[in-house]
């Protein structure tokens, strides 16, 4: 997960608990009858509504947004200037030694179409078939969490109806009314917390973070398919960063000294200078 994610988790999390302690003691606002009442149900309610594997994958997908770091645009412009540029030195299969060192599975793949010699039509109808399921399979996790987090308060509030049916039959027990009161009001706040601090922001990431990948899929889409065109670097990185913010297209974004350093252009021309004296003598 990344530095500022956690440190934006841990400082909310560190407000809302000052909130409780302020208030009272924080042993107050732990009931595990409202616990069990809301999390049994909230869960019920999941298994019933999805299979078990869609439940795997949306934990997967979590899992897997909130461990890897997001690539910005810019480095993904970056790439493919420099991906462009070795094509150019070195021809395009040098590129499939690239679709190793990337990070991005759709940068690997659209290598590989690229390598293999398809047509760009075929190149960009394949990413673009890819890039409508991936945001498919997207949407459909950010649904199951929305879900989950409609039927929290729900079940918080059947929380509240428990305890209070629970003070009515205790009679003129004081130890027993607050016990039920206890259950009735926590039953409501563990709901309203479950919904909105965990499954609600869960759906949130994934659609920020859907949104990005599918900006950077065009961006290599657009990329590759002008790579395999043949497109100068140049006007490549231009085209390119009309995706980009206009505080993120100020100067270029790659020099000469760094692709000379990059892709050892000099080296080259140095050994085919040799090599030409050498056939000379």
């Amino acid at each position: 997960m990344e530095k500022k994610t956690l440190i934006g988790i841990g400082a909310s999390v560190l407000v809302l608990v000052a909130g409780f302690v302020i208030n009272g003691s924080i042993g107050l606002y732990f009931n595990l009858v409202s616990m069990l009442i809301v999390l049994g149900g909230v869960f019920g309610a999941a298994f019933i509504s999805f299979r078990w594997e869609r439940l795997v994958i949306v934990y997967r997908v979590l899992r897997s947004l909130y461990r890897t770091k997001a690539r910005t645009p810019e480095e993904i412009v970056e790439t493919l200037v420099d991906l462009s540029v070795k094509s150019k030195v070195n021809g395009i299969l040098s590129l499939q030694n690239d679709q190793e060192e990337t990070s991005i599975n759709f940068l690997k793949r659209a290598l590989g179409l690229l390598v293999d010699g398809f047509p760009k039509e075929q190149i960009r109808e394949i990413l673009t078939t890819e890039m409508y399921f991936f945001k498919l399979r997207r949407q459909e996790s950010e649904r199951v969490l929305r879900t989950i987090a409609e039927v929290c308060p729900p079940f918080g509030l059947i929380g509240s109806i428990v305890g209070l049916l629970g003070l009515f039959s205790t009679g003129y027990d004081d130890a027993g009314v607050l016990k039920a009161i206890a259950t009735a009001l926590t039953a409501t706040v563990y709901g309203a917390i479950i919904a909105y601090f965990l499954f609600i922001p869960f759906a949130a990431h994934i659609r920020e973070r859907t949104d990005n990948e599918m900006l950077l899929m065009k961006i290599i889409l657009e990329g590759v398919i002008a790579i395999e065109s043949e497109l100068k670097p140049r006007m490549l990185e231009l085209k390119l960063k009309s995706f980009l913010t206009p505080s993120s297209r100020a100067g270029n974004i790659v020099s000469l000294e760094r692709l000379r350093e990059r892709f050892r252009v000099k080296e080259e021309k140095d050994k085919l200078s040799a090599n030409g004296a050498t056939a000379v003598r």
